[in-house]
This record gives C-alpha cells, sequence and structure tokens, in this order.
C-alpha cells in the first residue's frame, strides 16, 4: 500500500529538509556539491523511526515510504481484528498514515514512540468506526467451493478459528483492543498501557477483565484446545489467534 501521492501537499516543503542532522547531505567539507542526490530507500530504511520522522517534517516522501512500508502491515492486523472487516481496516490505516504525515511538523518522540502513536491513532479510529456504523449486516456471500478434499478435522479446526475470531468481535471495543495488542501483537502490557491512555494498574485490570470474558465466550461456544490444535489448518491470520488462545485459559496449542 502507498500513500504518498494523495499526501504531498500538505506537509512542510521539502526544502526545509536541509536542517535535518541525521540524513542530510553534509558533504561540502568532503568537496561534494549541495545537489548531491537524497538518500535512497534502502539507506534510509537503516534509520529508526525518530530519524525518519524528522525527515518527513521536511516533506521527505521517500522517508515516508519506508515508514509506511515498516507499520503498515502492524497496523492493518490491528484494525482488521478490531473492525472484523478488510476493508474498513485499510481506510484505517490509510488514514494514521495520513494524519503521521499532517503531524510530522510537530510530531515528538516520546513514551513509546512512533509506535505507540500510530496504534493510539489507529485504535481511536477503529472506536470512532464501531460507534459511529452500528449496522446489522447482511448474510455473507457464501465461500467458494475448494475443489480439493479436506479431512474433517481440518474443517473443524478451522471453523474453531472462525468461532475465536467472532468470540474476539463480541467483547466490549476496549476488551478487544487489550487482548489485540498483549496477545496477538505482542505489546507488553507497558506499551499496550500508553497505546491506550491507561496507567499500568488499569491495563492490567482491563487485560484480567478482557481474558475473563474471552474465556467464557469460548467456553459458551464449546470450544476447547482440540478444537483449535494448530496444524496448519488455519490461515497465517488464524495462526495467531491459536497461539493467542493461550492466554485465554483453555491451553490452546501454539
Amino acid at each position: 500500500m502507498t500513500f504518498c501521492g494523495d499526501l504531498q501537499g500538505s506537509a512542510a516543503s521539502p526544502g526545509e529538509d536541509a536542517s535535518f542532522d541525521d540524513l542530510s547531505d553534509r558533504g561540502h567539507a568532503s568537496g561534494r556539491s549541495a545537489a548531491a542526490a537524497p538518500p535512497g530507500p534502502a539507506e534510509l530504511a537503516r534509520h529508526g523511526d525518530v530519524a525518519l520522522m524528522r525527515r518527513v517534517a521536511g516533506g521527505c516522501t521517500a522517508a515516508f515510504g519506508v515508514l509506511v512500508e515498516r507499520h503498515a502491515a502492524a497496523l492493518y492486523r490491528v484494525a482488521a481484528r478490531m473492525l472484523g472487516d478488510g476493508h474498513e481496516a485499510e481506510d484505517v490505516v490509510q488514514e494514521c498514515f495520513a494524519r503521521m504525515w499532517q503531524n510530522a511538523p510537530r510530531w515528538q518522540p516520546s513514551g513509546a514512540g512512533l509506535v505507540g502513536w500510530l496504534h493510539r491513532v489507529a485504535m481511536n479510529l477503529c472506536f470512532d468506526r464501531k460507534r459511529r456504523f452500528r449496522v446489522v449486516t447482511a448474510d455473507t456471500m457464501p465461500d467458494s467451493v475448494d475443489a480439493a478434499p479436506l479431512a474433517d478435522r481440518q474443517i473443524e479446526r478451522r471453523e474453531a478459528c472462525a468461532q475465536v475470531a467472532a468470540a474476539l468481535a463480541d467483547l466490549p471495543e476496549r476488551y478487544r483492543a487489550a487482548l489485540v495488542l498483549c496477545y496477538y501483537e505482542n505489546f507488553s502490557n507497558a506499551l499496550a498501557a500508553q497505546v491506550l491512555d491507561l496507567n499500568i494498574k488499569a491495563m492490567e485490570s482491563l487485560l484480567f477483565r478482557a481474558r475473563r470474558q474471552m474465556r467464557d465466550l469460548l467456553e459458551a461456544r464449546d470450544i476447547t484446545s482440540r478444537d483449535v490444535a494448530f496444524d496448519g489448518a488455519c490461515s497465517s491470520l488464524d495462526a495467531a489467534t491459536v497461539g493467542a488462545g493461550t492466554a485465554f485459559g483453555l491451553g490452546f496449542a501454539s
């Protein structure tokens, strides 16, 4: 996914980029001309988020593209699990990076850094969308028939993975956010607390309640560790669901 083309007009002018300490062309002392080529994506990719954000603040679309490539996949996973809709998740990711571009001149590193800032923006956008669009969904289109035969056990496991995802979707949004961050994205409690704007004690309490309710939802669906033991039957996205199952108290295989 690329978002540079629609966003270039809202950033500071590229001329301000000359003041950037980490990546600027300070080659005058060694005889390089002021017109030397700017660093390419491969060189920019070696730098950290803070350095790249300074570059983005000066209007550097190449640095912006590196940050998109670095963080888009994680943001999409979070948004997809929060919203249960891939198209909505793509919109959230695009809006996250639009805000990153627009706020780059004012952004300052603190706490969880750019990762925390982007995930907080993503979570708030997801919360807003869930509150705005509370519609009753129509029946989903049936999946296309796969000609390849599947063992009954594989079919059962796929259905169990779908039940785990459905249980996650039934959680209150703050509970879902806590589980998605800590058990699907492997955030520390401290980092998740910063994303959700909580202190660590409140985060631990939220996570405890979320785990308990998720376990209750799974037990109500008669989901057991045997149902979701992972042997390749589930998709890569479902594999994270199975891996997170241990945290919900059902002893899922990771």
